[in-house]
């Protein structure tokens, strides 16, 4: 047989940009539903772009985290929520593949689906049963939850006394889940991000991951895999594609109608001739530029250490941090600016652009991605101060 060659990033960004008009077309009913259109979600699948991360073995492209990043983002450039929900179901399909390969065969070697959705954080339980866990648990702000074939989710590992001996990741299918629906918010609405709830599913050995190893890059899988990536950094950078998305959505629209609108209270018929608009949009743009340069930077720093199945050293660790700080401000202050240049129409419900806004605005206070810790982290590092604020490096 002949093996297939794998996709590059260049061309699933094509097809990601090809879907862009049906992606678009939907947009605002996921917004309305609070969960992606079936005909998106079938749309994204069969183009695979839910399957990045998939190991080369089973099929997949194997993409490095830049590529993910690359990918989202056009998705983004389209619908925010779609975004958001490619670059979390890449993620977890990569945390499923840092388990054994009986796992890894069960999730993407099947004919099931292999859609996979997860929460790192979360309220279980958990007691040992005779080859796994029983797990019972709640686990809020699961993205894409309706349409998750799979879950990867954070449970303690317990003794036979109830004393904690690990962190882990769960592998659970959807089906032996229920999701309870709990997203209604201001922004981001169509990522579905409900919660997800078991109750006294027993998960198989093979089945359980240990986080605190992957905290230490305990989790090899060969020179120059994508799964010897650093572990936090890597669930970090790949939150910034859908926010370069956004923004490079924002720019277009309102670069695109300023030839059309004019700005009232002026003798401008036209955005577009206006210098304080022009001002506007440079720096909008330079903001984005900057976002993006900080965001790759970062997914290199990941995959270049990933390549030569290195670990991250403490302080490129939190510079990829304060990479991704920079990214959330940079890509924030665009959005707004873009926003007030283009005007009080805006917040016009047909108005694509308050629905960018939205889902920046929310997309950009996820915890992982908050600046100021960012920041201080990155500080600590720069002058070799302790960090006891966060393990999350």
């Amino acid at each position: 047989m002949t093996a297939v060659q794998p996709m590059s990033t260049a061309e699933l960004v094509d097809r990601a940009r090809a879907l862009g008009p049906l992606v678009a077309e939907h947009s605002a009913r996921g917004d309305r539903d609070r969960r992606l259109p079936d005909e998106v979600v079938s749309a994204l699948t069969d183009a695979g772009l839910f399957d990045l991360s998939v190991p080369r073995a089973l099929g997949g492209p194997e993409l490095p985290v830049r590529g993910v990043i690359e990918v989202a983002a056009a998705v983004a450039e389209s619908d925010g929520a779609a975004g958001w929900v490619t670059a979390i179901y890449n993620s977890c399909a990569w945390m499923a593949a840092l388990f054994p390969d009986r796992a890894r065969e069960e999730v993407f070697g099947g004919t099931g689906g292999r859609r996979v959705s997860g929460v790192v954080a979360g309220t279980a339980e958990t007691a040992p049963v005779d080859g796994g866990y029983r797990v019972s648990g709640r686990w809020p702000y699961n993205s894409g939850s309706w349409h998750a074939d799979w879950a990867v989710l954070g449970v303690p590992v317990t003794g036979d006394d109830g004393t904690v001996l690990d962190q882990a990741l769960a592998l659970v299918p959807t089906a032996a889940c229920r999701v309870e629906d709990t997203w209604d918010v201001a922004g981001m609405r169509g990522t579905g991000s409900n919660t997800l709830v078991v109750d006294d599913v027993v998960v198989p050995l093979h089945r359980m991951f240990s986080v605190t190893g992957a905290l230490r890059d305990d989790h090899v899988d060969g020179p120059g895999s994508p799964y010897r990536s650093a572990f936090l950094p890597y669930v970090s950078v790949v939150l910034t594609g859908p926010l370069l998305g956004l923004g490079r959505a924002a720019l277009s629209l309102v670069t695109a109608k300023a030839h059309d609108k004019a700005i009232a209270y002026t003798t401008y018929e036209r955005q577009a001739d206006s210098v304080a608009f022009q001002l506007a949009v440079a720096q909008a743009a330079t903001e984005l530029d900057t976002a993006e340069l900080h965001a790759l930077r970062a997914a290199d720093d990941v995959d270049a250490a990933a390549q030569r199945s290195e670990p991250l050293s403490p302080l490129v660790r939190a510079r990829v941090r304060a990479d991704i700080s920079r990214c959330v401000e940079c890509v924030l202050s665009a959005v707004d600016g873009l926003v007030s240049a283009h005007g009080a129409g805006s917040f016009a419900t047909p108005n694509r652009l308050q629905r960018i806004w939205r889902d920046t605005g929310t997309a950009a206070r996820h915890a992982v991605l908050a600046p100021a810790l960012g920041y201080e982290l990155y500080g600590k590092a720069l002058l070799d101060v302790p960090n006891t604020t966060s393990p999350f490096v």
